[in-house]
């Protein structure tokens, strides 16, 4: 559905009415308030009010939501807040950790300013308090998504002999990760292409014990500038000491080094980069700091 306002090309859902069963499941995992169940099928009655960042996807039992770009109203950061506002504090929590989660730095900012200008009678921090906005997990939306840590008292081979997970938290997808969750904080970060820990034999002992992990496809992925915010974010905000970036020998992971290297020399802070190229075979063939 169209609004008064000039539509603008963007990524938005879209609901397949032939799959749709009326279960009503996606409006649980939108409190936005975009998607209604009319005449027994779900619609997107609300352009302005999808983010496009897909939470009621996993909703879905059927799978009649997916994402598509095309023109749509645009998003209506201060009307969601609004709505959520109607609906309690849970829920205003709830959407400012997912926007957190998906790097939605801008919006997230918007919905902030809202809560200062429409502070019900309180302190703004204190409503920020009372909402308990901070890095944790994501009540709606894809359970891939919700962060969590790994507690582990050492990275040690087990008694078959086979190594243990160095892994320390989740998501570790860069479209995913929330950089102020808690464990980023004053870490060492290897950022490392998606092929590297299946061609490298001892990534987890050799190269992640003890450090945190962001995982990325320069190739592949959409939106690469998100990865940007996100990794000077890291830098600036969660004060990673230092940034290992694994890649493997082909060409195109090269952009991962790039976009790496720009993001440190964007920040404010000064840290230590070090590349680590992998090697098709499974082999680390080239290391330097930069």
């Amino acid at each position: 559905m169209m609004t008064n306002q000039i539509a603008t090309r963007r990524k938005i859902i879209r609901i397949h009415e032939e799959k749709c069963d009326g279960c009503g499941e996606c409006i649980s995992g939108c409190p936005e308030g975009a998607i209604q169940l009319i005449d027994g099928k779900a619609r997107l009655v609300k352009e302005n009010y999808c983010d496009g960042l897909g939470a009621c996807l996993g909703n879905c039992p059927q799978g009649a939501i997916t994402m598509e770009e095309r023109e749509a109203a645009p998003y209506d950061e201060q009307g969601v807040m609004k709505n959520l506002m109607d609906q309690g504090g849970h829920q205003v929590k709830n959407h400012l950790n997912h926007l957190k989660e998906h790097g939605e730095f801008e919006k997230f900012k918007v919905a902030l300013d809202f809560l200062e200008r429409n502070p019900n009678g309180s302190k703004p921090l204190e409503i920020k308090a009372n909402l308990g906005i901070k890095a944790g997990p994501v009540r709606h939306g894809c359970p891939g998504s919700q962060s969590f840590e790994i507690k582990k008292l050492k990275i040690e081979p087990s008694h078959s002999g086979k190594s243990r997970s160095a892994l320390t938290h989740w998501p570790i997808q860069l479209h995913l990760i929330n950089p102020e969750a808690p464990y980023y904080k004053n870490s060492e970060l290897v950022l490392a292409a998606d092929c590297v820990a299946f061609a490298l034999g001892n990534f987890h002992e050799d190269h992640l014990a003890g450090k945190t992990l962001a995982i990325a496809c320069p190739k592949l992925d959409h939106d690469q500038e998100i990865y940007f915010q996100k990794l000077k974010a890291l830098i600036d905000c969660a004060e990673i000491r230092s940034l290992t970036v694994m890649i493997m020998e082909v060409p195109c992971c090269m952009g991962l080094l790039r976009l790496a290297q720009q993001a440190a020399s964007a920040a404010k802070k000064r840290i230590p980069v070090r590349s680590v190229i992998v090697s098709r075979c499974g082999e680390v063939c080239a290391e330097q700091m930069h």
